[in-house]
């Protein structure tokens, strides 16, 4: 049995260095572990109870959920905007967090990561999203921890999957995100 991890990612770029990084997850993932890259962030409604009721949940957020709920564990790749989280990917977890106590998140292991511009690779921002997914019921492994600074000259001509450094990084990431999600399977 393969430890399935599901993939979001704070920017909706397509060009993004957070995408670039999940799609090097993907490739470099070691044998039993299946790495699915979301798509369809971007349609899913900013979080509003109104909206949140059983039987008439938007379907975006009803697949998100249900997409999340089939996974062993979730990698979240966040660049940093004006020092924090990508509002996409907060309103994912804020989608994933209800029902409350009982949402798609509840105890399902959590990994950040991510690149941004500047000399820190966005540690903010993803220090607010293990904070955010924490809140919201997650098993946030908050020693998991892999930033990358200068993306945009870092990989102007390098894909990450292409980056020794970065591939390591990411891969040992992924194994312990992949130990936890069968532990919590």
């Amino acid at each position: 049995m393969s430890v399935r991890i599901l993939a979001l990612v704070g920017s909706l770029r397509a060009g993004s260095h957070n995408r670039q990084l999940a799609e090097a997850a993907m490739k470099h993932a070691p044998e039993g572990v299946e790495i699915t890259l979301y798509e369809g962030l971007a349609e899913v409604p900013f979080y509003n109870e109104d909206i949140d009721v059983e039987g008439s949940v938007p379907e975006a957020a009803a697949r998100l959920r249900a997409t999340a709920a089939a996974a062993d564990a979730l990698l979240l790749f966040s660049p940093e905007y004006n020092g924090t989280i990508p509002a996409v990917l907060k309103n994912a977890i804020d989608w994933l967090s209800r029902p409350h106590g009982a949402g798609a998140l509840s105890g399902k292991p959590v990994a950040v990561v991510g690149t941004s511009y500047g000399q820190y690779g966005g540690v903010w921002a993803q220090d607010e999203a293990r904070k955010a997914a924490g809140i919201a019921g997650a098993a946030v492994l908050t020693d998991v921890k892999l930033s990358i600074p200068g993306s945009v000259i870092r990989f102007a001509e390098t894909h990450p999957a292409d980056d020794s450094e970065v591939v390591e990084g990411l891969t040992g990431v992924i194994e312990q995100l992949s130990r936890a999600g069968a532990a919590a399977a």
